[in-house]
């Protein structure tokens, strides 16, 4: 009998023999793409695509018989993972002279380019390609292009970007186009890292040789940059501090030479460091200070640093979430106080040579429309100083494979806390607004019989907390909560919870906290009545629809009860779909309109702008539709909400049996006609407790009035007819 031990050897040999014996075609992404293509879309007057070459997943472009061109997806020679995390597959056609002559966008899984922007303003950009001197671009290490960026998608578009010249390049050196070569290996003298060699162990030393490297820039430097602009709106957007205002302060160093890394971080992270990076990959460290972020926040949403990348030669590297760590403390003496320091790592099959100069490229956006920005770039220039290498002897040209290897996987809880503090003081005033909001709210809630005590001034009141919440906590701060950071969350979960992760956006924090909280003492209602800005637009349409007596409708019973677990149903689906894909999930998530209508401000695509409207719509005449029927994040909430400790709200016995007041007047209709208050619908509106203590509508308010005032009516039988107590022995 063969042991497991022999028949995993088994397996593996068989696996390896039947891999090995693939053909290269098969398994090139341009074989598997290329019957999805028309090569007339792809090259404007060809006819067909001809043979694929015999060493290279190209293929020749026909027309007419004759070959004008090669064809290529870029995946299949650099990395193109995108913010998804997953490839961005764009298929690129050069002539014999490294021209570009034809761009496609082929298949990608990118949730904010399938999300809200316009497929016709992607395929315009990647479009715009076409014409590309690809020989001016190696000349140039890849900047001899004008960098256009799309709003919204910052990450996908600078892949696309980088994909298309870096795959273009090799691609023109493998084939001879435009007069490129293949650079040679292996002749003249060659170097490397000597890990013998020391540095200083003084900061300002480490600068004065060159182990340091620094960009420096001044507001003045950055609104001269953007008023150079074509788009005049850059300028018109200037920043206000005086112009000698350090804008950023970012320096860096090569630390996979150990001399260095002894240097800047001490020897214990140093050895830490050493134990990171694998057999081949290198680490840079950046340090930053000032008014800007190199790192930003997008790594937390889509674990990608878009604002600073790696350039060397035909070489890119962008650094994702799993190959960063924070820098705790700088060793160095007489280092400078630093928002930020990090260390990102190179991976061994990047084909980066720490010998050779390189750049890293920091991208600088300004705001110039609620959703628009533009762009600009500054790099920092980097070469190990001769005394961190060492000479050896010529080797042979080795095969690498191409793409970015697996990393080690790296927790997001190394995000520097220096980051999430600085945007959290830069929200003081949002901060306080929201602070102030719930500090009432909550008061509201444990007073709740002195607040609803007066019905007109309990209208008012309600109706300007949610006129707050929609313009300033919705429109203004864009603080909506969604099922996708439900899904966010269970995700950190399951791969390494962090705080710092969460806290990077304050206003989202705070909200998650305080709902966290409040399910616990009121239910959902909290949030879905009076802190969600959708929520309260629905409320204040409705509200304007009833004042111009649009007819409101109340649906049967029945109906009405089939029709709440639907939000059920569909919160279900999207986290049984994240489990799977995320990027799916997230697609799907649009069955919320709060994108849309609250941080987009209604500025997308007609088909999302029309969606939003039929629901609104639909609130005009049943009040808050979509919170009753559709809604995946009150679903989501009121599923924890039935642990909820305390029940608040009073009743009387005679609710629902006989009187349904209440239960016909409840905006929602969470009340069933038994009485009894459905705490997973109530949305806490405090409506019944204004009824409850009313003196005009409440019935049994009314009866307990009339009581009073019989028994205040019958005569004083403790008093004789002169009014002097009628003293009688008991």
């Amino acid at each position: 009998m063969k042991t497991p031990q022999t028949l995993l050897k088994i397996v593996t040999f068989v696996t390896v023999m039947l891999l090995s014996g693939l053909p290269a075609a098969a398994q090139s992404v341009l074989s598997t793409l290329l019957p999805k293509v028309q090569v007339t879309d792809l090259v404007e007057g060809a006819d067909a695509f001809g043979e694929i070459h015999a060493d290279l997943p190209v293929v020749q472009i026909l027309k007419g018989g004759e070959r004008i061109g090669w064809a290529f997806v870029t995946s299949d020679f650099v990395s193109t993972t995108g913010y998804s995390g997953k490839p961005i597959h764009t298929m690129v056609a050069v002539d014999d002279a490294a021209q570009v002559i034809g761009v496609q966008l082929v298949k990608h899984s990118e949730p904010i380019v399938l999300i809200g922007i316009p497929d016709k303003k992607i395929k315009a950009l990647v479009a715009g390609y076409r014409g590309l001197d690809l020989v001016a671009e190696a000349e140039q290490g890849g900047t001899a292009h004008q960098l256009d960026i799309i709003s919204g998608a910052t990450v996908t578009i600078m892949v696309i970007d980088d994909s298309i010249i870096r795959a273009g390049i090799k691609v023109a050196r493998q084939l001879g186009l435009g007069g490129l070569v293949v650079e040679e290996a292996g002749t003249g003298p060659q170097f490397e890292i000597d890990p013998d060699a020391k540095a200083a162990p003084g900061w300002m030393t480490l600068e004065g040789d060159g182990t340091l490297r620094r960009l420096s820039l001044d507001v003045g430097q950055i609104n001269a940059a953007f008023a150079a602009m074509d788009d005049p709106r850059a300028a018109k957007r200037a920043l206000t501090e005086a112009p000698e205002t350090t804008f950023i302060e970012m320096q860096a160093a090569l630390v996979s030479q150990p001399g260095i890394a002894r240097a800047l971080l001490g020897d214990a992270e140093a050895k830490n460091l050493d134990a990171w990076l694998e057999d081949g990959d290198q680490a840079v460290a950046i340090f930053g200070r000032g008014l800007y972020s190199f790192k930003g926040s997008g790594y937390v949403r889509g674990g990608i640093f878009d604002r600073i990348v790696l350039i060397q030669h035909d070489v890119s590297v962008r650094f994702r979430d799993r190959m960063h760590k924070r820098i705790n403390t700088v060793a160095a003496s007489g280092a400078p106080v630093f928002n930020e320091a990090d260390l990102f790592k190179i991976p061994a099959d990047s084909n980066f040579d720490p010998t050779q100069p390189f750049r890293i490229q920091l991208l600088v956006h300004r705001d110039v429309g609620a959703i628009e920005k533009v762009f600009t770039t500054f790099d920092l220039g980097y070469r190990l100083p001769d005394k961190y290498q060492r000479s050896v002897a010529p080797l042979p040209v080795a095969d690498l494979p191409e793409g970015v290897a697996e990393v080690t996987s790296q927790s997001e809880a190394d995000a520097h806390q220096a980051l999430w503090k600085r945007i959290w003081a830069g929200k003081t005033t949002e901060i306080i607004v929201l602070g102030v909001l719930l500090t009432l709210l909550t008061g509201v809630f444990f007073f709740q019989s002195f607040a609803t005590r007066n019905e007109r001034a309990f209208f008012w009141f309600r109706i300007g907390f949610l006129t707050v919440t929609l313009v300033y906590l919705g429109w203004y701060a864009k603080a909506q909560l969604s099922v996708v950071n439900l899904m966010a969350l269970f995700g950190s979960f399951m791969s390494g919870f962090s705080w710092q992760a969460f806290l990077l956006d304050p206003l989202t924090f705070i909200l998650w906290f305080s709902v966290a909280a409040a399910l616990l003492f009121w239910g959902r209602g909290a949030y879905c009545g009076w802190l969600c800005p959708f929520g309260a637009l629905q409320e204040l349409l409705n509200r304007v629809a009833k004042a111009l007596h649009i007819p409101q409708w109340t649906l049967p019973w029945g109906l009405h009860e089939r029709l709440w677990p639907l939000k059920y149903m569909i919160f279900l689906g999207l986290f049984g779909v994240s489990l799977t894909s995320i990027e799916q999930a997230e697609h799907l998530a649009e069955v919320e309109p709060f994108k849309t209508a609250i941080i987009l401000n209604f500025v997308r695509a007609w088909p999302f702008v029309a969606y939003v409207a039929a629901l609104l719509i639909a609130g005009l005449f049943v009040e808050r539709f979509f919170c009753r029927y559709l809604c995946p994040l009150g679903a989501a909430l009121a599923i924890p909400a039935r642990l909820r400790m305390f029940d608040w709200l009073k009743r009387y016995h005679e609710c629902g049996n006989p009187c349904q007041t209440c239960a016909h007047q409840c905006p929602v209709q969470a009340i069933h006609p038994t009485g009894e208050i459905n705490p997973n619908e109530c949305i806490n509106c405090l409506h019944c407790q204004v009824l409850y203590q009313s003196t005009t509508t409440c019935p049994v308010v009314i009866k307990k009035l009339k009581r009073r005032a019989n028994v205040g009516a019958a005569p004083d039988l403790s008093r004789d007819i002169s009014g002097h107590p009628n003293l009688r022995k008991t």
